[in-house]
């Protein structure tokens, strides 16, 4: 993120909810290091569709880890809309709305922006985003965003980015822990189909890093 804004004067990151995600952020905030925030777009690879006062929203969590901490400039941070916004209890209309942000008003893949990082926690089955193993949205290579109802985890409505548009990221980061997602990293990194495990199909344009603690990777080939 610094080299970016070094380079271009600008920055952009997606950030992820869940556990290990908001923990990052909160790291984060106690050395921020030399990112300069004004010059930061924040945007989000998925969200729980719940009114915005819920705590469960990504959103919610990130603005407490850190977003509410910093001098970022607030038409710079991108959330998706809640179910109570302006689209009313409307996911569909909520994930298309979120594609135009991001595209333009065009809606076309090739027009979402190439983030210059993509943050990813992991589910132990794989999933990533609100991304779910033989779901539609893991399938999904036409659109940018998409909504996901009757997820496997609570709450069951989200609306999330798709593989392709975390595949416009430069760089996509994988950061997960514990021994409950030894296998699907390992298989992850292996290569997998995505539809079975869809972490194995975000990756970034120049790199994509794994951080992962012991437990997690375990199961790797060279793990010592």
């Amino acid at each position: 993120v610094v080299a970016a804004q070094r380079e271009r004067g600008t920055a952009s990151i997606v950030l992820t909810g869940g556990g290990t995600g908001i923990g990052v952020l909160t790291a984060l905030r106690a050395a921020p290091g030399d990112i300069d925030w004004r010059a930061l777009d924040v945007y989000f690879g998925d969200e729980r569709f719940v009114p915005a006062a819920d705590p469960d929203r990504n959103e919610l969590q990130a603005r407490d880890a850190l977003l509410d901490h910093v001098d970022l400039d607030p038409a710079r941070v991108h959330p998706m809309t809640p179910s109570d916004g302006e689209f009313g209890d409307d996911p569909d209309a909520a994930a298309v709305a979120y594609a135009n942000l991001l595209t333009g008003g065009t809606g076309s893949l090739s027009d979402v922006p190439e983030f210059d990082v993509h943050l990813l926690g992991m589910g132990p089955e794989g999933h990533m985003n609100s991304i779910f193993p033989h779901s539609d949205a893991v399938r999904e290579e036409s659109v940018a965003v998409v909504s996901v109802r009757e997820c496997p985890k609570p709450p069951p409505t989200r609306v999330t980015l798709t593989l392709p548009a975390v595949r416009r990221s430069k760089r996509v980061w994988f950061v997960v822990s514990g021994a409950n997602k030894a296998e699907a990293v390992a298989a992850a990194v292996r290569g997998v189909p995505a539809v079975e495990v869809p972490s194995a199909g975000a990756y970034g344009q120049d790199a994509t890093c794994w951080f992962v603690d012991e437990a997690a990777a375990s199961l790797l080939p060279d793990n010592k």
